[in-house]
């Protein structure tokens, strides 16, 4: 299998990241997106002044409207577009797909609480071993720029090897897991856990509070891996623990920001707006709820999230009902 061409579905800040940080290992790179404003910026500037202004990306990205003329041109397909968005996106897909997926969305589908490789797989109709995930500690703006970032490329061993000698480079390295489920639960659930910490820093609770949140978070996103049949020790890789601490703290992190514009006491769709982009964690957290239900698991941060996000319940309480729970072990 030879990989010349890249596709990438998404002109977002995270697509067009990818394209630019995998430019120099490919002839050409695709970048489907639906705002024509967005692609012909992208073609005619070489920047993408949305979502990623002031950075001129290489000469071998190319954006078109055009889905199936970007899918069919790469050798390799990275989608790179809002989780919930995912599957009525590849239904448009209308013939037989042969070559390696990557997923780069993070998130669950709420409406199947379905992770992203399945509803791949099942809507390309497409071998599981060609599926793989992206996932790990990635800002865009500082993929795009270059910066050294290290990620997780989960999926069959033997294929993700080549993809992984492929695509590596000098700033954006990437280590192989076969652990395809845990490895995208670290990136879906984290996001959950980064509008809490967000929500406390805005409180001014303090650095303590923020490491706590993190480290019980990372349990809770354990938990969440092994229902879906993923590895706990997964969890304390890049996909996991790297993600989350850069996501609940990093000024980068929608997720965080949000979560912190909540804790100054703005409401949850002023919030949004002024983040301005997607903040998947408040979709996240709906499959999280319906898990909490359905599982009868103990999620007590996710579930305080979801409450403050959608019954309106104030950050400050959530904190109360975390810090008068029943004592209990700490558990691992």
């Amino acid at each position: 299998m030879e990989f010349k061409n890249l596709a990438i579905l998404g002109s977002g800040s995270w697509g067009t990241a990818l394209a630019q940080a995998f430019s120099e290992k490919f002839k050409n790179v695709f970048i489907w997106g639906r705002n024509p404003e967005v692609i012909d910026c992208i073609n005619r500037k070489k920047e993408n002044s949305k979502y990623l202004p002031g950075i001129t990306l290489k000469k071998n990205i190319h954006g078109s409207e055009d889905l199936h003329f970007v899918f069919e041109r790469g050798d390799i397909v990275i989608i790179a577009v809002p989780t919930q968005s995912i599957r009525d996106l590849l239904k448009r897909i209308d013939f037989p797909v042969e070559k390696p997926v990557i997923s780069a969305s993070k998130g669950i589908e709420i409406q199947s609480l379905k992770l992203i490789s399945d509803v791949i797989q099942e809507t390309l109709q497409i071998d599981r071993n060609l599926v793989f995930v992206l996932s790990g500690p990635s800002f865009a703006k500082e993929v795009a720029l270059g910066l050294p970032t290290a990620v997780t490329l989960a999926g069959e061993t033997n294929l993700g090897e080549k993809i992984q000698n492929r695509m590596n480079t000098g700033s954006f390295r990437l280590y192989l897991n076969e652990d395809i489920r845990g490895v995208q639960i670290g990136g879906a659930v984290k996001n959950v856990i980064a509008i809490a910490t967000g929500a406390s820093d805005g409180l001014g609770l303090g650095n303590n509070a923020r490491a706590g949140l993190i480290t019980r978070g990372l349990f809770e996103m354990t938990k969440v891996a092994k229902i879906f049949g993923g590895k706990p020790q997964t969890l304390y890789g890049l996909s996991g623990m790297g993600d989350l601490v850069l996501t609940a703290t990093g000024e980068l992190s929608r997720n965080r920001r949000f979560g912190f514009l909540l804790g100054k006491g703005l409401p949850v769709e002023k919030a949004l707006k002024e983040v301005g982009q997607v903040v998947e964690g408040v979709k996240t957290v709906k499959a999280i709820k319906r898990i909490i239900d359905e599982k009868k698991v103990d999620l007590p941060i996710s579930d305080v999230v979801y409450r403050v996000v959608y019954e309106g319940l104030s950050p400050s309480e959530a904190v109360n009902i975390l810090m008068n729970r029943q004592p209990k072990r700490e558990e691992f």
